[in-house]
């Protein structure tokens, strides 16, 4: 096993009488994407903005390279992109990098060679001379993240990068960061969008109210606690009615619009049941399938609740 790039120690943190963060501690390699997954409010921004060096722990401790991010010398091993990106909306896009590039100290003349480099990373090469305010939110986020590769640096600390925009351009910055991995870099992403953590992650940390309740490789979060298998059945009416009948045949049914989801240690046995419970009262099947669990699936059966509740 490589020697840990990032290391989180018992970090605690704590406004007042709030506990936000409680004794939080994970590893992560270099080269790898580990990732922060829980729905909002469960601490992930806190614990992302503690590792990238802009708040302070009340205890524990972050080691990077076996540094505090805190420190000066850091400052260009990590590039942070903030939920909330900090841009300044009457600078152009190029502008707002140039002023980047200053903070970060480095040569102008590298840096507008660096800048047409990220522009084109994340597709704004085109849009660099329009002034931020007209920006969409995702080109916002692209700009975002483009800064914070300007250093070149390390450990690249995304904090829900692709919320808001398109699935189309999601998928794009997905390849962007699988290329960045491959490059070597090492990749820390809250995200509250299980497929993102599935698809990306080397290793998951599951958060729920400042705390990790779970963590390991994808696979093995939903071979310890996730189901056999997920029932998926799509209707088209009479919702309501189907989730009462289908209450009958397991602990864990819920709906999301028209789809109903079951969850089954035994499909073979149950989906022929199923079927004829819902042919019996009169409910059509649009479609059924029997689906392998989702990070989602294992968040519901560790906190009682789905993710996106």
């Amino acid at each position: 096993m490589n020697e840990p790039i990032l290391i989180v120690e018992k970090v605690v943190k704590k406004y007042g009488e709030k506990i936000v963060l409680k004794d939080i501690s994970f590893s992560t390699e270099k080269g790898s994407i580990y990732s922060l997954l829980g729905p909002n409010g469960a601490g992930k921004t806190t614990l992302l903005s503690i590792i990238a060096g802009v708040l302070e722990p009340t205890s524990g401790r972050v080691l990077v390279k076996g540094m505090d991010p805190r420190e000066s010398k850091i400052r260009r091993i990590i590039g942070y992109c903030p939920q909330e990106p900090a841009l300044y909306e009457e600078l152009t896009g190029y502008e707002n990098m140039m002023f980047y590039a200053r903070i970060y100290d480095i040569n102008e003349d590298f840096a507008r060679k660096r800048i047409n480099e990220m522009l084109q990373l994340v597709g704004l090469e085109n849009e660099s001379k329009r002034l931020v305010r007209k920006y969409s939110g995702g080109m916002k986020k692209r700009l975002s993240l483009a800064i914070a590769l300007l250093p070149d640096p390390g450990i690249l600390v995304l904090d829900e990068p692709t919320t808001g925009m398109d699935p189309s351009v999601r998928r794009v910055i997905w390849d962007l960061i699988v290329k960045l991995k491959k490059e070597g870099k090492t990749i820390l992403l809250a995200t509250h969008y299980m497929e993102e953590a599935d698809i990306l992650s080397d290793r998951v940390a599951i958060m729920n109210e400042g705390r990790i309740i779970a963590e390991g490789t994808p696979e093995e979060l939903k071979t310890k606690y996730g189901p056999k298998s997920v029932i998926e059945i799509q209707l088209h009416e009479k919702i309501g009615e189907a989730l009462k009948i289908l209450n009958r045949f397991s602990n864990t049914v819920y709906s999301q619009e028209n789809i109903i989801k079951i969850h089954t240690n035994d499909p073979d046995r149950i989906v022929p049941q199923i079927v004829a419970s819902l042919y019996d009262h009169g409910i059509k099947l649009y479609s059924l399938r029997v689906l392998k669990p989702s990070l989602e699936d294992v968040f519901l059966k560790l906190t009682g609740r789905r993710l996106t509740e």
